[in-house]
């Protein structure tokens, strides 16, 4: 019998009620690992600025990755240690650059995480950041091939076995991000770092993720506890940098890996009711127990019943972590309800 294998999805930029801020899903992601033998989840769900939680059982897995993972393509080989390259956007200013280097420095020096000399790209990444008609935020790069030479060069000269990307992100003052900070909006940032890491990911298959570069913000008492990581200092990269440390690595079936995770051993997936449309979830629907939470609201609209994804729906992540107990018991969980009906013939 395989570990008991979970899967905790809350796609990036899409106004999640709980996982759309910072690092606000990883209590979830706690909680369901203590209940689970391995926890499978993305950097949106355990990133919180300079926030984190390591947790054993727990694989840190790109969106593209996983993605890929869900289809079967790639399986997850666990490791110690990565040892991670840091990818630098030449348009950060001198000083903004050198903090990033001291948190870097830090993160050696007082986590022992295993760095590469760092690579500033040859052109400025020009970041622009984009808003859907639903809400959800997205963005564009103007310079991905700058992006991928650096990136290359980390992994042929530096050794990097893992890409920790700090892009400069436009300062923004509008009322979308003052409603962030006040826990009633979208991350505005989150869909143009997915598609810095996706680039990565799809074109070197070794585990990336993004900490932006902006301006501090000025000081507002009214920041909701949600966003507050955000606000502790001049950089997001440490919780990047701690969890790329130990992200598995992507295979193929072709390559060997005697502890390798593949996607037909995962038992349940979780994810926000209304975002079910994405590639894993299709792909997990055939293969796993898909649990729905209905509480976890988001600002796009993509419900299972009208793809004919068959799921358990729970009002909440407190639901949720019952109906995982139960089947890691081997319980049904619609047992432990005092009204049960009676068998019919069929």
């Amino acid at each position: 019998m395989s570990p008991f294998t979970v899967v905790l999805i809350v796609p990036t930029g899409v106004g999640a009620a709980i996982g759309g801020y910072a690092g606000d899903a990883l209590p979830v992601a706690k909680a369901i690992a203590q209940i689970s033998d391995r926890l499978i989840t993305h950097p949106n769900v355990l990133n919180g600025a300079q926030l984190y939680w390591p947790l054993d059982n727990t694989y840190y897995v790109e969106g593209y990755g996983l993605d890929r993972f869900a289809a079967q393509d790639w399986g997850l080989s666990p490791v110690r240690q990565n040892k991670i390259g840091l990818l630098l956007d030449c348009a950060i200013e001198p000083e903004l650059r050198l903090r990033h280097l001291q948190a870097a420095d830090a993160a050696r020096a007082t986590l022992g995480i295993d760095l590469t000399n760092y690579v500033v790209t040859d052109a400025p990444l020009e970041v622009e950041l984009r808003t859907a008609d639903s809400g959800a935020s997205w963005g564009t790069l103007g310079n991905p091939g700058s992006l991928l030479r650096a990136a290359e060069k980390l992994i042929k000269q530096g050794g990097a076995e893992a890409i920790a990307v700090v892009a400069r992100f436009p300062d923004d003052a509008s009322e979308s991000l003052q409603n962030y900070r006040h826990g009633s909006g979208v991350d505005h940032l989150a869909g143009a770092e997915a598609v810095i890491s996706h680039l990565i990911v799809r074109q070197f298959q070794i585990p990336a993720a993004h900490a932006p570069a902006l301006s501090p913000l000025t000081v507002d008492p009214e920041v909701s506890p949600r966003a507050a990581a955000e606000e502790l200092g001049y950089t997001f990269l440490p919780c990047v940098l701690v969890g790329l440390s130990r992200a598995p690595q992507f295979i193929t079936e072709q390559s060997h890996s005697r502890n390798a995770i593949w996607s037909d051993e995962v038992d349940i997936v979780v994810v926000p009711y209304t975002a079910c449309g994405g590639s894993a979830i299709l792909n997990f629907a055939n293969q796993a127990q898909i649990i729905a939470v209905t509480n976890n609201t988001t600002k796009i609209q993509v419900p299972p019943e009208p793809l004919g994804i068959k799921v358990t729906k729970v009002d909440s992540y407190l639901e949720a972590l019952g109906v995982i107990a139960a089947r890691r018991a081997g319980v049904d969980f619609r047992m432990l309800n005092p009204y049960i009906s009676a068998l019919e013939s069929l």
